[in-house]
């Protein structure tokens, strides 16, 4: 059967890559938050390919805390020891020719066996990290707390309730500006960067109350967010296909 993300490709802005997909997954149970930060203050913290992309003017950093599900590379099972585990990442949105995709400044993982297959395979800034991700009465409930050797501390507790209906985002909007990317660029030898693509269908986000007990996932840039984000969206369950980085 076809995966989803193969038969939908009409609300991408370019063609799905002709290789052969390498890992499949879903994302569930799923937060965007969003804080807007200077652009000067980010631009020195990428490799000189990419420059910092805004929406009406400003930059943004995203802190995206979610449940991993279904790991399995191409033509195999789900992977032995990563069929679920929390992940959360911290990201800004970038341009290269043209192009939009993410960067990512961390990934903190609850698995150890993903954090060393990406960090070989995709030279993605991947972390050891104690979580859980929990429902109590339709109540996520998420923490995070760095334990990866020789990185400096980092962590998150937060939570939110899943709306009771999602909707595709609106072309123009911040929420669609956000998460409607098909591009990843990763960290190059030399201090270039590669490109990794995703497929999957658009997103469904809506609205979410959040209540952020602990943030400072951006210790590790430099960056501190001040005061609630900006945004908060939830996401329905997402399968998601990505490529080895070109």
């Amino acid at each position: 059967m076809t995966h989803p993300a193969l038969r939908a490709t009409s609300h991408r802005s370019e063609p799905l890559p002709r290789r052969p997909w390498f890992l499949a997954m879903e994302w569930r149970d799923l937060l965007v938050l969003h804080w807007p930060v200077p652009a000067a203050a980010l631009q020195p913290l990428l490799p000189p390919a990419l420059e910092v992309d805004e929406f009406d003017g400003t930059a943004w950093i995203g802190v995206v805390p979610f449940l991993m599900c279904g790991v399995r590379l191409h033509w195999l099972p789900p992977c032995p020891g990563a069929g679920a585990f929390p992940e959360l990442n911290v990201r800004t949105y970038v341009r290269r020719d043209g192009r939009p995709g993410i960067w990512f400044f961390s990934l903190d993982a609850g698995s150890r066996l993903t954090v060393r297959g990406a960090r070989a395979l995709f030279s993605l800034p991947y972390f050891d990290a104690q979580m859980r991700c929990e429902r109590v009465d339709g109540e996520v409930r998420y923490r995070s707390e760095r334990r990866h050797r020789k990185a400096p501390p980092a962590a998150l507790r937060a939570r939110w309730r899943m709306p009771a209906a999602v909707a595709q985002t609106a072309p123009g909007t911040p929420a669609h500006w956000f998460v409607e990317r098909y591009r990843m660029y990763v960290p190059a030898p030399g201090g270039g960067a590669r490109t990794g693509h995703v497929a999957h269908v658009p997103w469904q986000l809506a609205d979410a109350a959040v209540e952020l007990e602990r943030c400072d996932m951006t210790r590790l840039c430099g960056l501190p967010l001040a005061g609630p984000p900006a945004f908060a969206h939830a996401a329905a369950p997402l399968r998601v296909l990505g490529w080895l980085p070109e």
